[in-house]
């Protein structure tokens, strides 16, 4: 595997482990949920780059890099649909496919049963985009090897993906709004003073007049400076 860093969340980078042989991407324990919207596309695109690399199947049972533990098999729901991984029970990370990522993050959607049925007329057998395994669609709906769902790279879904992450990146990049800023502080500051008033009218209700007054002089104050 080589390392390829992408900027985090918060702070720093986060280093994913990728394997281009096998398709094959290495998360430690919560870094698939830490990359950045901007960091989502790169690696998409990185992706993208070597989506015609030879591809080797990837092994029946695999093993965390870090404890060298068998890892098991997950399934998990995604606005794609259903995405699977290897996930390590120590919570070193897990293991998935770069398709099986794609669909984790929306850039491909898993077939209707309605379109499965159309291929199944055309086309009696498919690779697995997940493991390379070939697929008798005429028999069955996921890999037999490593149990991945029957999916496509929908250009639209492609390109909702990418306008959606480019969005989120430019809102979590952009500077703050410095009038909605003032605003949120002035809503703040006024909703304080009014408890505070509320809370002292229930002992001396003079203080209204009090904070009338006190106000008053203030504005006058400053009018009298700004007039000097």
């Amino acid at each position: 595997m080589v390392q390829k860093t992408f900027e985090r969340q918060l702070l720093g980078e986060v280093g994913i482990d990728l394997c281009f042989a096998c398709h094959g991407i290495w998360f430690d324990e919560f870094e698939s949920v830490q990359i950045t919207p901007g960091g989502i596309i790169e690696l998409f695109k990185l992706i993208h780059q070597h989506r015609d690399d030879q591809r080797l199947p990837v092994n029946a049972v695999l093993d965390c890099p870090r404890c060298h533990e068998r890892l098991l098999h997950g399934l998990d729901l995604a606005k794609g649909g259903r995405f699977n991984y290897h996930r390590c029970l120590q919570k070193h990370g897990r293991f998935t496919t770069f398709a099986q990522f794609m669909i984790e993050k929306g850039f491909v959607r898993q077939l209707t049963a309605s379109e499965i049925n159309e291929l199944r007329k055309k086309v009696g057998v498919v690779r697995c985009t997940s493991c390379g395994a070939p697929i008798d669609i005429r028999q069955d709906n996921a890999c037999g090897h490593c149990r991945s769902p029957i999916a496509i790279l929908d250009p639209e879904a492609v390109e909702q993906a990418l306008a959606s992450y480019q969005q989120a990146e430019v809102k979590r990049t952009a500077p703050p709004d410095v009038e909605m800023l003032a605003d949120a502080i002035l809503m703040t500051e006024k909703d304080r003073l009014r408890r505070q008033r509320e809370k002292k009218a229930n002992t001396v209700d003079s203080l209204d007049i009090g904070d009338l007054l006190v106000s008053g002089v203030e504005l006058a104050w400053k009018y009298f400076r700004s007039s000097n």
